[in-house]
């Protein structure tokens, strides 16, 4: 915790001078700058306390790498916009260089990746005092990645350079406050991560330290491209929310995705334009004055007038399962839980719910056309395995286990529990191999993976797509199970 705590206490230290640059009088593109350093600060900052919390909790071994995809383009772009704020504090100037030929994707511990460089550069810009610290960004002839970092300071001694990864290694006659532990955490990341680094003196002063990383890392990293954001272009939406702020977020995004909407402050109040205007969609607030929003969304299934049928996606902080359970009967297609995410994890949601309830089935529809990526053959083999007097009961399983794994991940990605999240996944791609609904095994592996990571941005993406690839087989497998009864 003395090692994690030195990391958190950097992480701070550079919001709160990011913070102190920002000139409030008007927000040109210098504080764009800073606002935008102050963001990078902040996603670093919640790897460390993820890390932090895994560890209290015991839930992961930290001594393995978790395997992230970092996007190199936005990873520089951060790394630029948080230190060239350091060195603005100092009255340093910071360059990055980048080469043409690096890859665009590395799969590697980002928590790890992001700790060895902020105290790589922790350090450079704590001993210079003037002149310039560089970084650079190379591809090797072995085709490893080299990330190197130079200083014009005053380099190490030879005492230091002795002690350089030793716990709390620092000199005792250092004339800069601190303890040692920063290089240590360095060397043990770069253990972690399968990384090599070297640190050196550089003629006529300053020091180069290089980080390189196994060509591992970028050969044959698996692509990922998040699906488009819907167009909500002529969509009327109702947003029913009491918090003056969430509603400010809530028009903006959906502003983005082109819809017109009308504003509710409280339950009564949407009532009162249910009653009197036609929408496409319903965003929800549960906690509502004068009428909450399971009251509300209750009343429109009940009653069958104007928008009793519209999507409605339940907004809400209450994430145990009860609760989630309760939405649902109440009529919701969809629970949102607070605070909200950003833009990607938002559209996919609104479309998941505008693609699932738009859906309409005929008695001659089998349901196989909606699942991508099925391999009807595989399932057909499975049964044919099962024997005649076997498949109704095989089916009933099959359908029992998919139903119960379905209930279980929609909790835990509302909760964002990562156990449930591994559990339920490890299931359903078992599940879905078996049937063969390869896509959804895709994703559900993919899924899973990234719960291993504590990757919630990643969760947003993929969330949904599985749950509505598994509502979709669910559905094939009970039509398959009527027309097999039927057949009987």
């Amino acid at each position: 915790m003395a090692l994690l705590g030195h990391d958190l206490r950097a992480a701070v230290s550079d919001i709160i001078g990011g913070l102190r640059l920002i000139d409030h009088s008007a927000i040109g593109e210098t504080e764009r700058l800073q606002l935008e350093r102050v963001r990078a600060s902040s996603e670093v900052l919640a790897l460390l306390l993820e890390e932090g919390l895994s560890q209290l909790v015991d839930e992961q071994d930290l001594g393995s790498p978790r395997f992230d995809r970092v996007y190199l383009s936005r990873f520089i772009f951060d790394l630029r916009v948080r230190w060239s704020g350091r060195a603005t504090e100092k009255g340093l100037k910071f360059t990055m260089n980048a080469s043409s030929d690096l890859p665009p994707v590395l799969v590697t511990d980002r928590t790890a990746l992001e700790r060895i460089l902020s105290n790589i550069l922790s350090n450079a810009f704590k001993y210079t005092d003037r002149g310039e610290i560089k970084l650079s960004l190379t591809k090797t002839e072995t085709g490893n990645i080299r990330i190197t970092v130079t200083d014009q300071g005053p380099g190490f001694s030879a005492d230091a350079l002795a002690r350089l990864f030793e716990y709390k290694g620092r000199p005792e006659r250092s004339h800069k406050a601190g303890q040692g532990l920063g290089m240590h955490i360095t060397k043990s990341m770069t253990g972690r991560i399968g990384g090599m680094i070297q640190v050196e003196n550089i003629d006529g002063g300053g020091a180069m330290v290089s980080l390189e990383l196994p060509k591992e890392t970028w050969e044959d990293a698996p692509a990922y491209t998040p699906a488009p954001l819907p167009d909500l272009g002529g969509m009327r939406v109702l947003v029913a929310e009491d918090s003056e702020t969430n509603q400010l977020v809530i028009t903006r995004m959906l502003d983005r995705l082109g819809a017109q909407h009308e504003l509710a402050s409280d339950g009564l109040e949407a009532m009162k334009l249910l009653r009197s205007h036609e929408f496409d969609l319903l965003l929800i607030d549960i906690e509502m004055p004068r009428l909450n929003g399971i009251e509300v969304i209750r009343t429109l299934r009940e009653h069958h007038c104007k928008n009793s049928d519209v999507p409605v996606v339940a907004i809400t902080a209450y994430v145990l399962r009860a609760n989630r359970n309760a939405i649902y009967a109440a009529g919701a297609d969809a629970i949102l839980s607070k605070p909200l995410g950003g833009l990607d994890t938002f559209g996919q949601a609104i479309a998941n719910v505008l693609n699932r309830t738009g859906q309409t089935h005929t008695e001659n529809d089998t349901a196989v056309g909606e699942l991508a990526e099925f391999d009807k053959a595989v399932f057909d083999r499975l049964l044919a395995i099962a024997g005649p007097d076997g498949r109704q009961e095989l089916l009933g399983r099959l359908c029992a286990d998919l139903r119960r794994t379905e209930r279980g991940l929609v909790s835990g990605l509302g909760n964002l529990d990562f156990a449930a999240i591994r559990s339920d996944t490890h299931v359903l791609i078992a599940l879905a191999g078996a049937v063969g609904a390869s896509r959804l095994q895709a994703l559900a592996t993919a899924l899973n993976a990234a719960s291993h990571r504590r990757e919630r941005s990643e969760i947003g993406a993929l969330g949904p797509d599985t749950l509505l690839q598994t509502d979709r087989l669910i559905h094939f497998v009970e039509r398959e199970v009527a027309r097999r009864g039927d057949a009987t």
